[in-house]
């Protein structure tokens, strides 16, 4: 009879004791300081406008809409334009115009033939009558006369007949600088606004001013806000 050895288990290790793990905690703040978060939270600001209601009720008349926007390229305005099958073409007329008149005095170039040239050039060379709407923000407040009346008379140009404008005026005489944004549309009669400093205005306007400004045009309606911000929605 042969004998089998009896095999030897492994001698047991002692087990280590496990440190039990911490539940996940969910972020409750954004991936920056929290400072940062605030401000630029705070940059943007909103206001309801009645202008900007009739404005977009001139647009739901027909899709298929060709309109401009002077305030610059912005998410939030095209995809609210665009769903409603309309076509937006930008153009950032603040930019345009410190790039053209901002070495030396801003309002002494606007009067310079060449300066003047290149301004409209970059700004406003589209085909006459190639716009059903354009948006042009409060931006006419920093164009000195001659250069204001040849730039409304070109955005009457490039409007087709029966196209809506809408524009923004500050009311307030008595300071020396105004407030400018960076708009977008947030909904039918809500504007975002983000702020870009402070400027000084080539003029102010009164109801008066604004419809000898818009003479050719075929009608001007007025909403003059409690923060003396007044709307202006001019047809073609």
């Amino acid at each position: 009879m042969s004998c089998v050895p009896r095999r030897r288990d492994p001698p047991l290790r002692p087990r280590r004791s496990r440190t039990p793990c911490p539940p996940l905690q969910r972020r409750t703040h954004p991936p920056w300081p929290r400072e940062q978060a605030r401000r630029s939270v705070s940059l943007l600001e909103t206001r309801h406008s009645h202008g900007l209601d009739q404005f977009c009720a001139s647009l739901e008349e027909r899709p298929g809409l060709s309109i401009l926007d002077l305030a610059g390229a912005s998410q939030a305005t095209v995809s609210f334009l665009t769903n409603y099958g309309h076509r937006l073409y930008t153009n950032d007329l603040i930019h345009q115009l410190d790039v053209c008149f901002s070495e030396g005095d801003f309002y002494e170039n606007q009067a310079n033939p060449l300066m003047v040239s290149k301004f409209l050039e970059n700004a406003l060379s589209f085909p006459e009558k190639n716009f059903d709407a354009a948006l042009v923000w409060d931006t006419l407040q920093f164009l000195s006369v001659p250069l204001l009346n040849t730039f409304v008379e070109r955005l009457h140009r490039v409007l087709r007949p029966g196209g809506c404008m809408l524009a923004f005026f500050h009311a307030e005489e008595r300071v020396d600088t105004i407030p400018t944004y960076s708009y977008r549309i947030s909904d039918h009669h809500t504007i975002g606004m983000v702020a870009r400093g402070r400027r000084r205005p080539a003029q102010f306007f009164n109801n008066r001013s604004l419809e000898r400004l818009f003479q050719d045009f075929e009608s001007i309606k007025f909403f003059l806000a409690r923060d003396h911000f007044r709307e202006v929605i001019v047809r073609r």
